[in-house]
């Protein structure tokens, strides 16, 4: 299983958010290339990378500084960049894909413009990732603030039509709370989109580490891990050996 530590980004600053909420924001660290080397030092190979400045439409100064700091964060050695968050365009992919992104993730376009999500899919492949977040059963967008009357189960059943083939999922009502994760709604997610998922939201343990992982490679592709690991619930490393399945090791 891919573990992918996470940078979310708000002008350039390491940030997470609590369920989404731009005003429950705590700052990190103000050099986001230092804590994707020191992921990198501490074995991980690959990376998510969120633009919350670009997901919250916020002013061009702070989107410029996050698009500065995924750029520089693109050339750290050894790592592969999941980057998303406010992708909506083709040029944003192949801006992205410039900067040398291996994954490129697309949420609100994707269930506001069916048409383009078509379209972005025949053209980029295997390189995007469709990123859907709910609560309650009820796909947010625009940064997790606003509803679209659509269910979880149709958006993702609709991805996969288009031929998306790797998919984040996130919890919201457990992003960023540490209360656990909730494996059994992956595994839904998997049997709907009929693949494998990103699981985010709520790791708060390495025994979340070890649900996820133990739901099998045909249900869950990968875990996002963020506060926990800023929090220093637990090591990078000793997350690293238990997606692997290498605790013995440690």
């Amino acid at each position: 299983m891919i573990l992918f530590p996470a940078i979310d980004l708000i002008g350039g600053k390491v940030v997470r958010l609590e369920r989404g909420d731009r005003s429950r924001c705590k700052v990190y660290s103000d050099d986001s290339v230092s804590v994707a080397r020191e992921f990198a030092a501490q074995g991980a190979t690959w990376l998510h990378v969120v633009d919350l400045s670009a997901a919250f439409e916020e002013d061009e100064e702070a989107r410029a500084a996050n698009s500065r700091a995924i750029k520089a964060i693109c050339q750290v050695d050894g790592l592969s960049i999941d980057v998303g968050g406010g992708v909506r365009s083709l040029a944003r992919i192949d801006e992205l894909a410039g900067y040398g992104a291996k994954r490129i993730a697309m949420g609100t376009v994707l269930v506001t413009e069916p048409g383009f999500a078509e379209v972005a899919a025949r053209g980029f492949g295997d390189l995007l990732v469709a990123d859907v977040a709910a609560r309650d059963g009820q796909v947010k967008v625009n940064g997790w603030r606003d509803g679209v009357g659509l269910a979880l189960d149709e958006v993702v059943g609709q991805l996969a039509e288009q031929g998306f083939r790797h998919l984040v999922y996130t919890d919201i009502a457990r992003d960023g709370m540490q209360t656990g994760i909730d494996v059994a709604a992956y595994a839904h997610v998997a049997h709907v989109a009929g693949f494998p998922v990103v699981a985010s939201g709520g790791i708060s343990m390495l025994d979340d580490i070890r649900a996820v992982a133990a739901a099998g490679a045909d249900v869950i592709e990968g875990a996002i891990t963020g506060r926990a690991l800023y929090e220093g619930n637990f090591t990078l490393a000793e997350a690293l050996a238990v997606a692997h399945g290498e605790e013995s090791a440690c």
